[in-house]
């Protein structure tokens, strides 16, 4: 193993007929007591197989949804359990972490819960990551660790975006929140050639380039900063030109209550909601992805729920699949866009972490990754 670089499944050395602690991010969607979607337990398998071929006894753990540190029915893991009994049989599955309020606040006595009785810790979550948790950063100050292969994965793929991505690099931000993505936003300008923005977060800089916004989403505490960018990155910063907008008296998800959708040019109208990017954004869009070697896209282009407003989104995440250059999302309701949209297969790699995935191009680093490079084998 080099310096600085993560312990693998090979430096754990052999594995036959040792106890492996593998913290998975099994946090996967559940109606009615069913997974409704098992991408990221199948995203396990890799790792999973690797040590139980190899001899291993493993017990995975991962923690599901938000129970506030008491235990709830409606997160049980075993949902969960029944679908991984299935997929990677002998496996055992750790009731959800998140019941214990040890885990969220990394509690030393949880920890030593965890690897009683462990020989060797695995590392494939991800997407929780970017968490200083117990079941993360925890059991590799105890155990011999290693980072599993989605985990590594998403390293490999992510990092060089922030130190050497073929270009030009374009990068695609949506949401809602500018605040929520400034830091990345400051970290990829310095080095994508082109930074589009999308989602509700565009109108805090349309509002900040002098455009009326009506009474679309809008930060107004970030409307300087916004403009600051503008001024000083403004070659790069690709804002909609049009926008798909939503009249008064209308509801996000109910067309029967009325208000009428338009096309509207990047002044919105009093009264107006903008919920989308424009046919005319769309394009221009495509056209800055199509010439790319390298792009990423994290976040929405609008509220792609409600089919009204799902056109930029789509346009977006098919001119993702039909880019000739590296294509990566990151994770979040990008990858839940291509999902819906059946475009998923057609992206060179779609990121399981969405907050993981911004703080890993923003910092260079997450707690779970230094965790792994200071474990005793490492």
């Amino acid at each position: 193993m080099t310096p600085g670089s993560l312990p693998t499944l090979e430096d754990l050395g052999d594995v036959e007929g040792r106890r492996v602690l593998l913290r998975a991010d099994f946090n996967v969607p559940i109606r009615d007591g069913v997974v409704v979607d098992d991408f990221r337990i199948r995203a396990a398998l890799p790792t999973i197989e690797w040590l139980t071929e190899r001899g291993a006894r493993v017990t995975a753990c991962s923690h599901l949804g938000r129970p506030k540190g008491k235990p709830d029915p409606t997160y049980s893991i075993e949902p969960v359990r029944r679908v991984l009994a299935e997929l990677a049989p002998g496996v055992e599955l750790l009731e959800n972490l998140r019941f214990d309020p040890g885990e969220e606040a990394n509690d030393p006595t949880f920890v030593a819960k965890l690897v009683e009785g462990q020989d060797l810790y695995v590392n494939d979550a991800f997407g929780a990551s970017h968490r200083a948790h117990a079941s993360i950063v925890g059991p590799p100050r105890l155990l011999p660790s290693a980072a599993g292969r989605l985990l590594q994965r998403e390293v490999d793929v992510l990092l060089p975006l922030r130190t050497d991505p073929e270009h030009p690099f374009v990068c695609i931000l949506g949401g809602a929140k500018v605040s929520d993505k400034l830091a990345v936003i400051g970290a990829l300008l310095r080095v994508a050639d082109s930074l589009i923005i999308g989602g509700g977060m565009c109108f805090t800089f349309l509002k900040a380039r002098g455009h009326t916004i009506g009474d679309s989403l809008v930060e107004e505490d970030m409307v300087d900063t916004c403009r600051e960018l503008l001024e000083r990155e403004g070659d790069k910063l690709h804002l909609p030109t049009d926008i798909t907008a939503l009249g008064p008296g209308g509801e996000i998800g109910n067309p029967d209550a009325g208000g009428e959708v338009r096309q509207v040019g990047a002044d919105v109208p009093d009264g107006w909601k903008g919920l989308d990017i424009g046919p005319g954004s769309a394009a221009e869009f495509a056209d800055v992805i199509q010439a790319a070697r390298t792009v990423f896209w994290n976040g929405p282009m609008g509220v792609f729920e409600d089919p009204r407003f799902e056109a930029g989104t789509k346009a977006i995440a098919s001119a993702m699949a039909d880019a000739p250059g590296f294509t990566v999302v990151g994770g979040g309701d990008s990858a839940a866009a291509l999902d819906q949209f059946g475009l998923a297969a057609a992206i060179d790699h779609v990121s399981t972490g969405g907050g993981a995935s911004l703080e890993l191009l923003e910092l260079g680093d997450l707690p779970g990754l230094e965790a792994l490079r200071g474990a005793p084998n490492a």
